[in-house]
């Protein structure tokens, strides 16, 4: 049966995350190294010492993820394990499918660091502060959320940015109407309607500025078809075509995060173990949820490389 790496996205840092890696593996530091190279600072500094309110700054935090994520798949293959080998398919959600494929060899792990630098920044531009939202809803059957979305948009943008799976999705857009639709998830039986604390309304229409500014930066970096098959947020289908996963790219930052659909889709395609590789345990939980058969494991830590490489 086969086995799936997932990469996780922003929520997952924390301070501290990948130092393990990096005292136990010289070839996990040299992932820290070539990331704080690629963007002039000592980006490891701040993974590893804080302040966490800078670390989650969003163009920190992305390139910080795929970093740890980087090193604990190098600190695998220092033992011998091969990606081609081993893995059938890889996927990451929002940012962390530049860590797969960076784990997989499309783009260079210099290149993924500038890109998501590049991407966490125009993302953070796109909206001025406070002019945007995101709120997670829990408990609510999509079609009821997309209706509520619909009503509550007025004219303004409103949409479902995630689908994480197990009852959760993410509303986005024009912070009014996205507080109106929240309390009309709340009225149509959600459990809960949160507002999220973050910066911007990511994975909404109104992230279109990103969206060519990414199409730009991807045009101007080297791309190779990846060695494992990246299923795409967007699609739900995966793919080895390098011009095809770009455009991909693109339409991930106003598109939605199909989570709960990839993991249905690795279960219909034979995966039987989904590995999360990197900081936290985020997407081992989701998956639970979305596929009580599929076995699930995290590689983010010095003693997970190793226990990882006992079954792998």
């Amino acid at each position: 049966m086969a086995v799936a790496f997932t990469f996780p996205g922003q929520g997952s840092q924390a301070v501290g995350m990948g130092k393990d890696l990096a005292d136990a593996f010289p070839e996990a530091r040299r992932i820290f190294e070539e990331v704080d190279d690629a963007l002039g600072e000592k980006l490891s500094k701040l993974i590893w010492e804080g302040p966490e309110e800078a670390l989650t700054l969003t163009a920190n935090a992305q390139p910080a993820l795929m970093a740890v994520s980087l090193a604990a798949l190098r600190a695998l293959e220092a033992r011998g394990f091969s990606l081609k080998d081993k893995v059938s398919y890889v996927a990451g959600h929002s940012l962390g499918e530049y860590s797969a494929l960076a784990a997989s060899g499309f783009v260079s792990v210099a290149d993924a660091a500038r890109l998501l630098r590049i991407r966490g920044n125009a993302m953070q531009a796109a909206v001025p502060a406070g002019q945007g939202a995101m709120a997670a809803i829990i408990g609510l059957e999509q079609a009821d959320v997309e209706a509520a979305c619909a009503e509550a948009a007025q004219g303004a943008v409103c949409q479902v940015a995630n689908d994480n799976g197990g009852g959760q999705l993410v509303i986005s857009g024009a912070k009014a109407a996205v507080e109106r639709a929240a309390k009309l998830c709340t009225e149509k039986g959600a459990k809960r309607a949160l507002m999220l604390q973050v910066s911007a309304p990511f994975h909404s229409a109104l992230m279109a500025p990103a969206a060519e500014i990414m199409r730009e930066a991807l045009a101007g970096v080297k791309k190779t078809a990846p060695v494992v098959p990246v299923v795409s947020n967007v699609t739900v289908t995966p793919t080895s075509d390098p011009d095809e996963i770009a455009r991909r790219l693109v339409q991930q930052i106003t598109g939605r995060v199909r989570w709960r659909e990839t993991v249905e889709w690795f279960g219909a395609n034979g995966v039987a173990t989904l590995y999360e590789v990197g900081a936290g345990k985020v997407l081992s939980g989701l998956a639970r949820r979305i596929n009580r058969d599929i076995v699930t494991g995290a590689i983010g830590t010095a003693a997970e490389v190793e226990t990882a490489l006992a079954v792998l």
